[in-house]
């Protein structure tokens, strides 16, 4: 059987991926809403995600407020259906 990748398989991270899989881009505060996280938790689980190059951050302003803008690269979207994949062979679907 495939290992499950231990960045994707985090609770969140893996929610995180899996919004963003399903658009373009999401900013800072539809994710926070979506995955019930708090802005800390979320913070350091985009950083992660990021650092692996599994996501881009775009940090820029809206009006006077910092908006933060994410989405899933290459390597991210390779890596989720890798994982997908993985969690398959253990489900035997």
């Amino acid at each position: 059987m495939k290992e499950l990748n231990p960045l994707l398989h985090s609770q969140l991270r893996l929610a995180i991926m899996s919004i963003l899989m399903n658009v373009e881009e999401a900013d800072f505060v539809y994710l926070k809403e979506k995955t019930e996280s708090t802005a800390g938790n979320l913070s350091v689980q985009l950083d992660k995600l990021s650092s692996a190059g599994y996501i881009s951050v775009e940090k820029g302003m809206s009006g006077k407020r910092p908006r933060t803008i994410c989405a899933v690269t290459k390597a991210g979207r390779e890596a989720f259906e890798e994982y997908v994949e993985a969690l398959r062979t253990y489900l035997n679907l």
